[in-house]
């Protein structure tokens, strides 16, 4: 079966419009006894998560500065470092920036006063991402999220000659993707085709994004290996592996959820406006994909391998998704609808044979099962060789 004539397919066509009120009010019941059950050992959960990221960069650091020469210690220490900004971004930053600690009443722990080792800051990340996103989840055209703006991500989005390069864009994106964040958060790319240039609402979020940039990278690349004298060049190396390793584990958790094959995407008509919360609901689990895993992935992943889960309840403390997700799964199940879960290679691909997938006109590569992805590309290159004329499809 195709991409697209799966997309003409309707997945809700069998439901009515009761059948949806009755799906989001089960779905309602479930977050309000969420909501009414929160209580210490959830505020456990996030303050000794909090303590283990801590530990994880403060040892990791020392480590390096003391030997950073020796491998086996630049390597326990480059991992650490990895593991606590993977921990800093995922399970801390972006949930508690979520406010789903809000309710602790902790000034410590609050959407409005937390920081993170991030170029974004806060409140530019929650209006892109709390606002924006999960208001407009996989809307084309409203959700920035959806190909960060650089991506073809839907057969009928007009196929052009730049698409080809989209794997590469993505390829350096997910090297980068700390920095990606920030330019899509502004829509800086809008801004610049625009022909208008910067606003100068944007000039001030792009001087603040700059600051933070500066004293990220003096931080990580000039007080760090200045502290480690002689050893300063392996502790260089080590951040910068550090950083790299946490850009790669995050872009690749973040296209798991939005970005595999099945996972729908929605026209502009759909305006979040003319919705009832029911089916909010529906748009939200459609669009999203979960990615099944041992309890580390998931804490790694900052939850958000329960992609479903949070799109659904994005205000939930965290910890609680894993524990919610076998009654979601029963619910969309029960009411004829896809719940979408796959081990995280397979969902990685899947993604990624989307981003190749998209980067050429319809038909090419049209089976969307990743593997078949091999064959596909040698068909590609026999029709390559066997033809010296471009293409007409790609001309």
């Amino acid at each position: 079966m195709t991409a697209l004539q799966r997309k003409r397919e309707n997945p809700i066509a069998h439901l009515s419009d009761d059948d949806v009120e009755r799906l989001g009010a089960e779905l309602d019941r479930l977050r309000e006894e969420v909501l009414a059950s929160r209580g210490e050992r959830d505020a456990a959960y996030i303050r000794r998560v909090i303590r283990a990221h801590r530990a994880l960069e403060l040892g990791g650091r020392a480590v390096l500065l003391l030997g950073a020469r020796r491998r086996p210690a630049w390597l326990v220490g480059t991992t650490a470092l990895a593991a606590a900004k993977a921990l800093d971004n995922m399970e801390i930053g972006h949930n508690v920036l979520h406010g789903q600690w809000d309710w602790m009443r902790d000034p410590a722990i609050h959407s409005t006063t937390w920081d993170w080792d991030h170029v974004t800051p806060p409140h530019q990340w929650q209006r892109a991402h709390n606002q924006t996103h999960h208001t407009y989840t996989n809307i084309l055209g409203q959700d920035d999220d959806l190909g960060y703006g650089i991506l073809r991500v839907d057969e009928d989005q007009p196929w052009r000659t730049r698409h080809l390069a989209q794997p590469l864009w993505n390829l350096v994106n997910a090297c980068v993707f700390e920095y990606g964040i920030a330019a899509y958060d502004l829509r800086l790319g809008e801004s610049l085709r625009s022909g208008q240039g910067l606003s100068p609402q944007v000039r001030r979020d792009l001087g603040e994004v700059l600051a933070r940039a500066r004293r990220q990278s003096v931080k990580d690349y000039v007080v760090h290996p200045l502290l480690a004298g002689p050893g300063w060049r392996r502790v260089l190396t080590a951040n910068l592996v550090a950083n790299l390793a946490r850009n790669l584990w995050s872009h690749s958790v973040i296209m798991c959820g939005h970005f595999p094959e099945g996972v729908e995407t929605f026209e502009q008509p759909a305006l979040p406006e003319r919705e009832t919360r029911a089916q909010w609901y529906l748009r939200q689990m459609l669009g999203s994909a979960n990615v099944r895993g041992p309890r580390l992935l998931h804490l790694m992943s900052g939850n958000l391998s329960h992609q479903i889960e949070h799109h659904l309840f994005p205000d939930l403390p965290s910890n609680r998704y894993r524990t919610i997700a076998p009654r979601v799964r029963e619910i969309v199940e029960r009411h004829g609808l896809r719940y979408h879960s796959a081990g995280l290679v397979t969902q990685v691909a899947s993604a990624w044979h989307k981003v190749l997938r998209l980067s050429l006109p319809n038909g090419w590569l049209a089976e969307t099962t990743p593997r078949t992805l091999v064959p596909q590309l040698r068909r590609l290159v026999r029709l390559a060789r066997e033809s010296r004329q471009p293409s007409p499809a790609l001309g």
